[in-house]
C-alpha cells in the first residue's frame, strides 16, 4: 500500500530535483528523505530515481506517480478535514423526533439554535407519539426523541436508553367561556362530573390519565368527542361542546377559559430519550438547546391560571 507521507515527499523530490532541497521544504534531513524514497520504491516495485553522488534524477515513473498522486492526496486532505469537522460537530447530521405540541412550542427554537451554532450540519425533525418513535431511537435511526408520560399513566423506558426530564407540564381544565365555572381560578373535578368531556383517542396516555383523574374524584367521565389534535379539542371546547384537560404545551391564549384542578396537581412530563452509546457530537448541543428552550417555556407558566 502506498504511504501518503511518502507520496507527498515524492512530489517535492520531483519538483525540486533534490533530496536535500525536498527535506528542507518538508522539515526532514536528506537522509530521511532518501529512506522514505527507498521504502516507496519497495512498495512500487521499481526504481523512482537515478541516483548519483550529487543528485537524484526522477524517472518517468516517479514523475507520473507524483502527478497522479496529487488528486488522491487532495481527496485525502479533504476527507481528513471533513472527519475533523464531524468529530467537532461542525458538520454531520442530527436526526430528532418529537410529538406535536412540543414541535409547535419547543422544537422551532431548538432547531434554530442548533443551526445557528452549527450552520454546516444537517438537522432533521420528524413527528410522532412516543411509541411511534421509540423503536427508531433504539435502532439508531434517530439520535434522540422528545417524548412524554403522565403522572397518572407512568411507564418504563428501555434500559438501553438515557432518559432526561426536560420539564413538567401542569394539567389544566379548559372550559367554554359560557361555562358556569368559567373564570374560577380553581375547580374541583367532581363539579364537572355531569359535563361532556373531550379528550384524546381511546387507549392513549392522555385518555387513561383523564379516566384515572376522574376516578379519584369519584366519577366516570362522559366522553363525547375524541381527537389527538389539541387544536381540535380546544375548538370543540370553545364551541361549548364539552370540557377538557390540557397539558401545559397545549394551553391556548384565547377562546377558552383555563382553571387549575383543585387539590393534587398532576403533570405530563416531557423527556428526551437517546442511546447511551450515541457518540454524535451534535447530540450534546441539541440536548443543551432542548433544556434551555423547555426551561424558558416552563418559566412562562404562571402559578395562577391564564386568563384570555
Amino acid at each position: 500500500m502506498l504511504n501518503p507521507i511518502h507520496l507527498r515527499t515524492l512530489q517535492e523530490c520531483v519538483r525540486t530535483g533534490s533530496f536535500a532541497e525536498a527535506g528542507r521544504v518538508l522539515g526532514y534531513t536528506a537522509s530521511a528523505v532518501s529512506q522514505q524514497m527507498v521504502l516507496l520504491e519497495r512498495a512500487v516495485g521499481a526504481p523512482l530515481f537515478e541516483r548519483s553522488a550529487r543528485s537524484a534524477r526522477s524517472t518517468a515513473l516517479a514523475v507520473r506517480l507524483a502527478d497522479r498522486s496529487r488528486d488522491a492526496l487532495g481527496a485525502l486532505d479533504s476527507l481528513e478535514r471533513e472527519v475533523r469537522a464531524m468529530v467537532a460537530g461542525e458538520e454531520g447530521s442530527l436526526r430528532l423526533a418529537s410529538f406535536a405540541t412540543a414541535n409547535a412550542r419547543v422544537l422551532p427554537d431548538v432547531l434554530a439554535a442548533v443551526v445557528a451554532e452549527r450552520p454546516s450540519a444537517e438537522v432533521q425533525l420528524d413527528e410522532g407519539e412516543p411509541d411511534e418513535v421509540l423503536g427508531d431511537v433504539l435502532e439508531g435511526v434517530l439520535d434522540a426523541a422528545v417524548v412524554f408520560e403522565y403522572d397518572l399513566d407512568p411507564r418504563q423506558w428501555p434500559i438501553e436508553l438515557c432518559v432526561e426530564e426536560l420539564m413538567a407540564e401542569p394539567l389544566r381544565l379548559a372550559l367554554p367561556e359560557t361555562h358556569r365555572l368559567a373564570g374560577a381560578p380553581e375547580v374541583e373535578l367532581r363539579e364537572l362530573a355531569d359535563d361532556a368531556w373531550i379528550c384524546t383517542r381511546q387507549d392513549t396516555a392522555g385518555a387513561r390519565a383523564l379516566v384515572r383523574l376522574a376516578a379519584a374524584a369519584g366519577f366516570v367521565p362522559r366522553i363525547t368527542f375524541r381527537s389527538n389534535d389539541y387544536s381540535v379539542i380546544r375548538d370543540l371546547v370553545a364551541r361549548d361542546l364539552g370540557v377538557a384537560v390540557l397539558p401545559g404545551l397545549a394551553i391556548p391564549d384565547d377562546h377558552v377559559r383555563i382553571s387549575r384542578i383543585s387539590g393534587w396537581q398532576p403533570h405530563r412530563r416531557v423527556k428526551a430519550l437517546y442511546r447511551k452509546q450515541n457518540t454524535n457530537p451534535l447530540l450534546p448541543i441539541a440536548l443543551e438547546c432542548l433544556a434551555k428552550s423547555c426551561a424558558q417555556v416552563a418559566n412562562g407558566w404562571h402559578a395562577e391560571p391564564r386568563e384570555p
